[in-house]
């Protein structure tokens, strides 16, 4: 027979489904991440993430663009020169860095893959610049493969949930790997990022106009709309 503490914590427990089928009704009002306009194309997918880490969406969506209309592949990068590859970037946060990594990225796709990008996400790992954010995002949204990315926005919101309880981006991977359902894993950073951008905010969240507000516990938040 179940104690009345037992049930206590499971009434607690955060609804994952409810939020999640709330959530893909409502993310579609707002503006996509720009690295999910690529779905499908993991090239465009690698290096849009490469330039958006550190840079606000509308200023990573300028700078892919510029970019791809000169080059859509690895060798067509290559050829840019390093300077005039920094000017087509830029503004994108650390330009001068950024422009260094995608020509070692290039280099390393042509000399390792035959120019095509991985699809192991250990393999990825393994190409200098491409962190664990960078890699999920590729098998995920490149090929669509089980993943589950996570940046700060997928860190903070499944710890405002109460869903997972850790400090860092990667224990929040670690920890969703063990416990949200595979079938999510794809679309969790897209819908978590969306909103986080738009409603569920680092600070003063719109908690006013929010569906998940009912059963969101909101751990961490001081001030809110």
């Amino acid at each position: 027979m179940m104690t009345e503490k037992h049930n206590l914590k499971i009434k607690k427990a955060f609804p994952i489904e409810r939020a999640i089928a709330i959530l893909r009704k409502e993310v579609p009002r707002y503006t996509v991440p720009i690295v999910s306009r690529y779905v499908q194309s993991p090239f465009r997918v690698l290096i849009s993430t490469l330039l958006s880490l550190r840079t606000k969406d509308k200023t990573t969506a300028t700078a892919a663009q510029r970019l791809f209309a000169q080059a859509d592949t690895p060798e067509a990068i290559l050829r840019i020169p390093l300077e005039t590859l920094e000017k087509i970037i830029y503004p994108v946060g650390f330009y001068k860095n950024k422009a260094a990594t995608l020509h070692h990225v290039s280099r390393t796709l042509l000399e390792k893959y035959g120019g095509k990008v991985p699809s192991d996400l250990d393999e990825l790992l393994t190409i200098k610049g491409v962190g664990r954010k960078t890699a999920n995002l590729v098998v995920t949204l490149g090929f669509n493969l089980p993943g589950i990315c996570v940046d700060v926005h997928v860190h903070r919101i499944s710890n405002r949930w109460g869903y997972v309880k850790t400090a860092a981006p990667d224990e929040t991977e670690t920890a969703l790997r063990k416990k949200l359902p595979k079938k999510y894993w794809i679309e969790y950073n897209d819908l978590l990022v969306t909103y986080g951008q738009n409603v569920c905010l680092p600070v003063s969240p719109r908690c006013s106009t929010c569906p998940l507000a009912a059963f969101c516990p909101k751990n961490g938040v001081t001030r809110h709309r």
